[in-house]
């Protein structure tokens, strides 16, 4: 990634400075339409199924936060302001599900009509539903680049707000499934239902749904805003690819492809799971790596200026270029120092991403929080944030929670109707 490329905005994007951009008028004003759609909706689903609707919202709001603390961590060095986060996700949550749902029923009604009742009931989800709520995505991603321009830097962003959209959508489309589908079973306010949509939709689909579809999108509008070094053509057809890629996958995973399983059982549910979900999870993940590796680079060159180990040393750079490593870090600084170490190797890494990013602007860092929390390490014993040897506590720790996870994963598949 080119220095030109990731230039970071002027800190801060606070609704103040956002009120002063046209687009962020029109943008709330979608907002409150999303809202009042979406209360109604909510009113109507609370005021018939009130127990349901409470545990749908308390699932899968619990189930949003691993999810939202994900997102936000993958671009650690140069992190998206709070209100833009919120922005995106409402965006999903708000605008895109309350014209997704009225706009997806419109169109599978015209997929009965131009093909088939028949076509209608084997693809009409396959078909309707991606193409409006992807579509209902990708304008959100765009209401983020059209309201704060200067914080759309690098592709990682555009994942990040992409993702965000996607995530805003994915919890508040499974409430309003999970609720349905109490409706369905017409036994009355009961929250059996409820559980069961939540295993499917939440707990084994989550990790491939919604907020994978919009991070791919979200890479395609980063590469076109970002990638000025590239014609237009091409930046365009990148983000139009990336569209067309979150579409096919979505269509994929709703398509009828492997409905009857390969077989029957537990085995049978995971693989039709493996199939759908993970070509579009290893696409997403592969950007997010060459992303992050990139925008990584750049701003550890910044920082590898200073030349001065009292800032920041060359093991500590080297701990900054990955996740991995940063993590390892701390880790080590909580095998030495407990958590106070594992604390401050933490802030330490947020005060060098914050100086990397001042470097960026051709400004003058502040480098007082680098200095307080070397000497907090100094203090406990531990004065370098790097990443240390892999100790057998983290390899069992590891291995221990693989094993809870297998576990947890075929106890969710053998309840939806495995063996």
């Amino acid at each position: 990634m080119t220095p030109a490329a990731v230039r970071p905005a002027p800190d801060g994007a606070r609704l103040s400075a956002l009120a002063r951009v046209p687009a962020f008028w029109v943008v709330a004003a979608l907002l409150l339409a999303g809202a009042v759609r979406m209360a109604q909706l909510a009113g109507r689903l609370a005021g018939t199924y009130p127990l349901a609707t409470a545990a749908a919202v308390v699932l899968f709001g619990l189930l949003a936060v691993p999810f939202w603390l994900v997102v936000a961590e993958l671009d650690f060095l140069e992190r998206e302001p709070i209100e833009l986060l919120v922005l995106a996700f409402a965006w999903g949550g708000l605008v895109a599900t309350s014209v997704s749902i009225p706009a997806s029923t419109a169109l599978e009604d015209l997929v009965a009509k131009l093909g088939s009742p028949h076509l209608a009931a084997d693809w009409g989800a396959a078909l309707a539903a991606p193409s409006v709520e992807e579509t209902a995505k990708t304008l959100g991603v765009v209401a983020i680049v059209l309201v704060a321009r200067a914080q759309v830097n690098s592709v990682l962003d555009g994942v990040v707000y992409g993702a965000m959209v996607g995530l805003g959508f994915q919890i508040v489309e499974d409430i309003v499934f999970a609720v349905g589908a109490v409706a369905l079973a017409g036994q009355g306010d009961q929250i059996q239902p409820v559980i069961a949509t939540f295993l499917l939709r939440g707990f084994l689909s989550g990790v491939w749904s919604h907020t994978l579809f919009g991070a791919l999108v979200g890479a395609g509008i980063g590469y076109l805003v970002v990638r000025r070094d590239r014609r237009p053509a091409h930046r365009l057809g990148a983000a139009l690819l990336a569209f067309l890629a979150a579409w096919a996958s979505h269509v994929l995973w709703n398509s009828p492809l492997l409905g009857d399983g390969p077989g029957n059982g537990t085995l049978a549910l995971l693989g039709v799971l493996l199939l759908k979900g993970l070509p579009p999870l290893a696409l997403v993940l592969v950007l997010v790596r060459r992303a992050h590796d990139r925008e990584a680079d750049y701003y550890v060159e910044r920082l590898s200026t200073l030349r001065d180990p009292e800032l920041i040393t060359e093991g500590e750079l080297e701990a900054l270029r990955s996740g991995a490593k940063r993590a390892a870090a701390r880790r080590f600084a909580g095998e030495r120092a407990g958590r106070a170490g594992r604390r401050a190797v933490r802030r330490l890494q947020g005060a060098h991403a914050r100086v990397a990013v001042e470097l960026s602007q051709a400004g003058a860092p502040n480098y007082d929080d680098v200095r307080e929390q070397r000497k907090v390490l100094r203090e406990l014993g531990h004065p370098e944030a790097i990443a240390g040897p892999r100790s057998w506590r983290h390899t069992a720790s590891t291995i221990v929670t693989t094993v809870v996870a297998i576990a947890v994963l075929w106890v969710a598949l053998s309840a939806l109707g495995g063996a």
